[in-house]
């Protein structure tokens, strides 16, 4: 067999092979065969490829984005704007605001708790020697700020009251000067009171840990009336032995004798920040003017006539109490007493 001949037998054996192959043809072998007429031609497995729209045909709609509300969206703002404080004389209102929030909630869960044991468990006659006591301490402030706003009559009675007390009610622990035949009342009065005497403004409204309500005059004051007594006298009025216990039972016996009028204000008011604010700031001015001979009546609802704070204004008890911290206690003060 010639060359030619034996090539050509080969390519058609080759060729009745492929006939009977059941192998399916390679992606190559399928790419490059002419399609007949009503013949399938098999595919094979392509990539994912990007298809573009075709003109005048509308794409399926896509999922729809998720939709952040707008007051979740807005949360931050909300947060920060929450409790504005615009009103005049209090420009920290939103600080002041997370201070009366923070001291609710550790009067709560601590003072309150505490305060209700000293009251439940300190006979009542102890707890009012103990507000004599501590208020006898504050006459010599009294008599000074008396002398300063040019009351000589109230500041010889303040200083007869001391005396009395100081003697014959046992240290001050009964409150003799009150009653027949002295007829001496307690008249609070202070550094804070003088300058407001004076024409000094309250300045910013203030709510501090520990001291509550108050303004930055207040605060002066109060500091310079709890430096009379240890610059006065010494010893024990500058050891932290006396001024410490002085303090924290002052403290505990507001909470105590407060708490029923507290319970009530954070019941029935809506505001319980805006109400003791508005009530301070009212009784502060009534106070003052009282000292000018004025009269001040205050408009703030009865249920709000309270003071939330570590130091609450007391019924008719916290007359008679003194304090070492600075003044803040709306009711501290009794009415003003007439020339």
């Amino acid at each position: 067999m010639s060359i030619p001949a034996f090539t050509t037998a080969l390519l058609l054996a080759n060729a009745s092979a492929g006939m009977g192959d059941t192998q399916p043809a390679t992606p190559a072998m399928v790419q490059f065969a002419p399609a007949t007429s009503g013949q399938e031609v098999a595919q094979p497995a392509m990539p994912p490829v990007a298809v573009e729209p075709t003109p005048g045909v509308r794409p399926p709609p896509a999922e729809p984005a998720a939709v952040v509300p707008a007051s979740a969206a807005d949360q931050n703002d909300i947060i920060v704007t929450a409790r504005p404080r615009s009103t005049p004389g209090d420009p920290l209102g939103a600080v002041n605001a997370q201070s009366f929030e923070v001291t609710q909630s550790v009067d709560k869960a601590f003072v309150g708790p505490v305060a209700l044991a000293y009251k439940k468990n300190i006979p009542g006659p102890i707890r009012s020697g103990l507000r004599n006591f501590l208020g006898n301490l504050r006459e010599p402030v009294v008599f000074l700020n008396f002398l300063v706003q040019l009351k000589p009559g109230k500041a010889g009675e303040t200083l007869g009251r001391f005396a009395v007390n100081s003697t014959i009610g046992g240290a001050g622990l009964f409150d003799v000067a009150k009653k027949r035949p002295f007829n001496l009342p307690r008249r609070p009065n202070g550094f804070a009171d003088t300058l407001g005497y004076y024409g000094v403004k309250p300045g910013p409204f203030l709510f501090l840990p520990l001291i509550g309500p108050t303004t930055l005059r207040d605060l002066v004051g109060g500091g310079v009336d709890s430096l009379v007594l240890p610059m006065s006298f010494g010893t024990p009025f500058n050891k932290l032995y006396f001024t410490v216990p002085r303090g924290v039972i002052s403290a505990i016996d507001y909470r105590a004798e407060f708490d029923e009028k507290l319970n009530e204000l954070r019941e029935n008011s809506g505001d319980p920040y805006t109400a003791a604010r508005t009530f301070y700031l009212q009784r502060r001015q009534a106070e003052i003017d009282g000292l000018r001979g004025k009269r001040h009546k205050s408009t703030v609802p009865a249920p709000e006539l309270t003071n939330p704070t570590l130091r609450t204004s007391a019924p008719e008890p916290r007359e008679s109490e003194g304090s070492a911290a600075p003044r803040t206690s709306p009711t501290e003060t009794a009415p003003a007493p007439r020339e």
